[in-house]
């Protein structure tokens, strides 16, 4: 049997005239360091620097890409190694885990799941097979004799992935402690970032616990609207402190509305006194009070420096019973239409012309971005337009972005590429597409005689590395 190997002008043009030009520009930045700054992968792992278990719980059970196709082909979450909230009932051998994955590898063709697998699997553990139902076991091994592997733990592959910066996910109330570890031995590497989401929905069920957790990190009260403000101030200083450079934000709705102070006040009290039972606040309501805390995380920003990564748009646990079953964000999310013309305009109103306040706009609907997101970014310096994410992060998804947005945005007002991912091992091979897709769409502007190929060069080294670093540099 011929090895498994794979070819390597994938994902470049098809062209033979601007093929040549895209293998040249690719090539000139294949190697650049990844500055990795949206993502989430636990802190834990490179604080603790364990071997990870095993294949199964590296490649399988954390990439909801993955689970999520093979559900779409009658798979339940618990054969795929996703536990139920309550803890029982799912399958814990790792091997039968990666089994059903191997016999569901035809259902990733034309995926980029395909290509993230094929580049972790083949670039990364050097399997020589591809997956299948016979050689899954074969696959497998493979991959739990490099995990055996000292070279193979999380610190280790920092290096050997080219990872400069990496940014993890924190929920407001870290106490941090992993990453003032990571501090000591890895400084300025992995850098915490802020995600108050929880804090900012007062409807949600786990609200008034989240508050607890916030007063209890911050040594705050959180029982009056001022002392909650103050909290989140002293949280996000803590974050700055510990060396976070960004704070996060998946809302709903790209609404940035801000409330009369008086007005959020009641809001606040309103939500806080409705208990069980209780009146509570109304979804008008909460969607009136979470548009002003998105409006206050950026009078904060501008007065904390922190960038604010804004994304909206999707519709969370679209499958009630499965994220009642598996707990939060397990409920199968979908993408919906934004608006964000009108949504940013007061952020962008306040701050939009600030020198100390960055926002960086992501979006999955596709339609917003030459019509909204690259007109505002083109115009308002405190704007960045994010990278193609989620369901966008796909090769022809990411040439659409290109075409769409750059003639509007032009390239410096974006952020570079973002992975946005749990799946550790993904990283390089999700940085690798998108520098290919990236060296295919400058190399048609050099055939088209519309770029120099010395400017496609310096413009792909700034894809790839300089405008990340610059999008997320403290203000």
């Amino acid at each position: 049997m011929t090895p498994w190997t794979l070819h390597p002008d994938r994902a470049l043009p098809a062209d033979p005239v601007t093929r040549p030009i895209a293998r040249e520009i690719y090539q000139a930045v294949r190697d650049l360091p990844i500055v990795s700054m949206h993502g989430h992968v636990d802190v834990a792992a490179f604080a603790d620097d364990e071997p990870f278990p095993d294949p199964a719980q590296l490649l399988v059970v954390p990439d909801h890409y993955l689970t999520r196709m093979l559900v779409s082909q009658g798979a339940r979450l618990p054969e795929l190694g996703v536990g139920p909230a309550d803890g029982a009932g799912f399958e814990s051998d790792p091997r039968e885990i990666f089994r059903r994955f191997c016999a569901g590898w035809k259902h990733f063709r034309g995926t980029p799941t395909r290509y993230w697998m094929e580049h972790e699997l083949v670039e990364i553990f050097g399997v020589t097979v591809q997956p299948s139902a016979e050689t899954a076991d074969q696959v497998y091994d493979q991959v739990a004799e490099c995990l055996a592997d000292p070279s193979f733990r999380p610190r280790a592959l920092l290096d050997r992935f080219g990872i400069e910066t990496i940014g993890t996910t924190d929920p407001a109330w870290s106490t941090l402690e992993a990453h003032a570890r990571l501090a000591a031995d890895l400084p300025g590497r992995v850098l915490p970032t802020f995600r108050p989401d929880p804090l900012l929905h007062p409807a949600r069920p786990t609200w008034r616990g989240d508050l607890e957790r916030l007063a209890t990190a911050s040594g705050i009260a959180t029982t009056t609207y001022a002392g909650y403000l103050e909290a989140l101030r002293e949280r996000r200083a803590a974050f700055v402190a510990a060396g976070g450079l960004a704070t996060d934000h998946g809302h709903f709705s790209a609404d940035t509305t801000p409330l009369p102070d008086d007005a959020a006040r009641t809001l606040f009290e309103k939500a806080l006194q409705g208990g069980p039972g209780g009146p509570g606040i109304t979804a008008e309501e909460e969607s009136a009070f979470s548009a002003h805390m998105l409006f206050q995380m950026a009078a904060m920003a501008a007065d904390d420096g922190l960038v604010m990564q804004f994304h909206p748009g999707v519709l969370r646990d679209h499958d009630p019973a499965v994220a009642a079953t598996f707990g939060p964000d397990k409920g199968y999310d979908i993408p919906v239409t934004t608006e964000f013309a009108r949504g940013l305009r007061p952020v962008l109103e306040a701050f939009g012309n600030s020198e100390s306040f960055r926002m960086i706009a992501f979006t999955v609907d596709e339609d917003v971005y030459s019509r909204e997101l690259a007109p505002l970014a083109g115009v308002y310096p405190a704007l960045r337009l994010g990278a193609p994410w989620w369901f966008l992060d796909a090769p022809d998804a990411m040439r659409r972005f290109r075409e769409s947005a750059t003639e509007t945005a032009g390239f410096s007002n974006m952020s570079g590429f973002v992975d946005d991912t749990r799946a550790f091992c993904s990283i390089p091979a999700r940085h690798d597409l998108a520098r290919r897709v990236d060296a295919g769409y400058l190399a048609r502007l050099v055939a088209e005689h519309r770029l120099d190929l010395d400017e496609a060069l310096d413009t792909a080294a700034d894809l790839t590395y300089h405008l990340p670093k610059l999008a997320y540099a403290a203000r």
